[in-house]
């Protein structure tokens, strides 16, 4: 009798959910893994071509100076999906998952807020770093597992030669013969396509689609390639004396990595070839994004779904002589992030400060969840409505314990776990060019970006991993995945 008693209540309990969620708001949740703002709504290169990016801006609001919380996946993830800072939770590298830390086995991560409000979830790709433990640790996160999506069909051989600091896999980029329907993003993107097809109208749904690409190995096909110059205009802006003025700790965040410095990718031939890469990766995902658009439009469902897009961190290209991510400029931090849908204004562009973090209580006070006071975000809401909007605080990315970089709407400011720091006036120098840190007359500024370091600032999580860096003030030495590196050894090139 007990038994059945607890199950009319399960079934009770799920009944009441579905019903409170009947009329509310659908929700599209995009992810674009490793995409920087080379997306032609935020204006960070000059020839990016994403059409239907720039359309979904157009009908929404896109904030020009968002921010992750880290500037790698797992961190970056953790912290959207949890709305909790690295510092917090100490998961700085790509291990540990934090289901399998004691403290955050149970918390209530973003999906499983609306699950619990009645939305049917859904999810393909990469959105969770990793995936998420067994089948029944899956079954908690979402209701229903797509493909894993990833980088799909791959050429017989590498197409780049072997790069200085070891012949990774992933590290790869270019074109070779095969077909869109070959790779993992269209197939996530058909996912989506699919569930939308099948939605019904009296269930709402949270539906993920983490897309793959531009993340390494940057493999399309050629018609995508195409749409980029084979020439010099195709490349970032940079200056061969741009890491002068900039404290040796910001290459330990970087130290030695399988993402080759730009000196290689010029010696090999190959930074032509991976900017052009990277932009036809970027414009190939912006076309599935265009075709879960055109879902929701062909299902009659635009008017009443909130699309969110977003990237888990930046990518560098050759800016501050490095290729890849583990930095803390904006090259680094800055990602894309565009809201469209009912309660949002349209055709707005946001200059204050946003956190990836912040879509959680976002995404809930938009669809009238019940609100949590346990979320380190704070909600894009009253941006949302009106872009002028001030913000109480600006962007906070941090990577490793005591590495940290605090982003308002003039000013980057970063400081080291070595008390050294770096300040860039984005009014006068948007390509941090020029550090202004140890100038008098910028005194202020340094002081009153420094109150917003964070003031937890934990060490790395037991079974931390993979980029992965610690430093002793006493002996002055930082540990990176496990090496001790000091101020004489010369930096790896």
């Amino acid at each position: 009798m007990k038994r059945i008693l607890v199950t009319w209540m399960v079934v009770l309990t799920a009944w009441v959910n579905v019903a409170a969620a009947a009329g509310k708001p659908n929700v599209v949740f995009i992810a674009i893994d490793d995409q920087n703002d080379w997306v032609g709504a935020l204006g960070g290169h000059p020839l990016a071509k994403t059409p239907h990016l720039d359309r979904l801006a157009a009908r929404g609001t896109v904030f020009l100076n968002a921010h992750c919380q880290a500037p790698l996946c797992n961190p970056s993830r953790t912290s959207l999906l949890l709305s909790l800072r690295p510092t917090t939770t100490g998961i700085y590298g790509l291990a540990p998952w934090f289901r399998t830390l004691p403290e955050w086995k149970d918390r209530v991560a973003l999906p499983q807020h609306f699950k619990a409000h009645g939305y049917r979830t859904l999810t393909a790709g990469k959105i969770y770093h990793g995936g998420a433990g067994g089948p029944k640790q899956r079954e908690q996160e979402f209701d229903v597992w797509g493909t894993p999506g990833g980088v799909g069909v791959k050429p017989e051989k590498k197409l780049i030669p072997p790069a200085p600091m070891g012949n990774h896999p992933l590290m790869d980029w270019g074109v070779f013969p095969h077909q869109d329907e070959d790779k993992g993003d269209y197939h996530v993107a058909s996912f989506a396509v699919e569930q939308i097809q099948a939605a019904r109208k009296d269930e709402p749904f949270f539906l993920a689609a983490g897309f793959f690409l531009p993340h390494v190995p940057c493999y399309v096909t050629q018609k995508w390639y195409d749409l980029f110059p084979d020439d010099d205009s195709v490349l970032p802006v940079i200056r061969e004396d741009d890491r002068d003025d900039t404290p040796r700790f910001s290459w330990y965040l970087h130290w030695n990595l399988p993402e080759p410095r730009l000196k290689w990718v010029r010696e090999a031939n190959q930074w032509r070839n991976l900017v052009r890469s990277y932009l036809a990766s970027t414009s190939f995902v912006d076309a599935q994004i265009g075709r879960i658009m055109k879902a929701l439009d062909e299902k009659g469902l635009t008017e009443n779904t909130i699309v969110v897009v977003w990237g888990d961190h930046g990518w560098h290209l050759g800016e501050k002589g490095i290729t890849g991510k583990n930095t803390l400029w904006d090259d680094g931090t800055r990602v894309p992030l565009i809201f469209a849908g009912p309660g949002i204004a349209t055709g707005e562009r946001c200059e204050q400060p946003a956190e990836l973090l912040d879509i959680y209580p976002t995404l809930s006070d938009l669809c009238g969840l019940t609100p949590r006071n346990d979320l380190e975000g704070i909600s894009l809401l009253p941006q949302l409505k009106d872009a002028e909007a001030p913000r109480e605080r600006p962007a906070i990315t941090s990577h490793n314990q005591g590495n940290h970089g605090i982003r308002s709407t003039r000013w980057r400011y970063i400081r080291y776990a070595d008390g050294t720091e770096e300040l860039y006036d984005h009014q006068s120098d948007p390509n941090e060019w020029t550090n202004l840190a140890g100038r008098a007359e910028y005194a202020s500024v340094v002081a009153e970006h420094r109150q917003w370091l964070p003031k937890i600032d934990l060490p790395p999580a037991p079974r931390s991993a993979s980029r992965v860096l610690t430093y002793d003030r006493s002996t002055d030495e930082a540990i990176w995945e496990g090496k001790t590196v000091r101020r004489s050894d010369p930096i790896p090139q």
